[in-house]
C-alpha cells in the first residue's frame, strides 16, 4: 500500500520548508552557521517536485530562493520531499540514506559535511514552525 506524500504540492513544500529557510537566513546566530559553510546548497526535492537554493558565502547576504534560480548550486542534495521532512525534523541518518540512495549528494565532500551539523539546531525550530501552522501532522511524521 501507498503512504500518502506528507506535501501535496510544491507550494504545500515551500510553505513549509520554504518557511524553514526563510527563517534560518532572518535568525543571526543560525544563519552565521550556515555562512560558515560558505556554499551555495540546492536540495532537488520529487514527489512533489520542487527545490530550494540556499546561497550561504561568508561575504555575501544570505539569499533562498523557491523553484527555479539563477543561484549556481555547489553542492546539490536530491530526494524525495518526504525525506527532505524527515531529515529537517532529525529523523534521517545521513549516511544511511546516502547508502541506501535516498538521499544523493553532489559537490564537495567538505561542504556537504559542514552541512550536516546544522541540522540539530534547526530540527526544533522546524517542528514549532510545524505546529504553529497547524500541522502537527507533519511535526510528528
Amino acid at each position: 500500500f501507498l503512504l500518502m506524500p506528507y506535501f501535496k504540492d510544491a507550494e504545500d513544500v515551500y510553505r513549509h520548508l520554504g518557511r524553514l529557510f526563510e527563517d534560518i537566513i532572518a535568525d543571526d546566530d543560525l544563519g552565521s552557521r550556515f555562512k560558515a559553510a560558505d556554499t551555495v546548497v540546492q536540495i532537488r526535492m520529487r514527489r512533489p517536485d520542487s527545490q530550494l537554493t540556499l546561497k550561504a558565502l561568508e561575504a555575501e547576504d544570505l539569499v533562498v530562493d523557491f523553484g527555479i534560480t539563477e543561484l549556481q548550486p555547489e553542492v546539490v542534495l536530491a530526494m524525495d520531499a518526504d525525506t527532505a521532512h524527515r531529515f529537517w525534523l532529525g529523523k534521517v541518518n545521513v549516511t544511511v540514506a546516502l547508502a541506501r540512495g535516498q538521499i544523493s549528494a553532489r559537490g564537495p565532500v567538505a561542504k556537504i559535511l559542514k552541512l550536516v551539523p546544522l541540522v540539530e539546531p534547526v530540527r526544533a525550530r522546524y517542528e514549532s514552525s510545524l505546529q504553529e501552522s497547524g500541522r502537527d501532522d507533519l511535526a510528528r511524521a
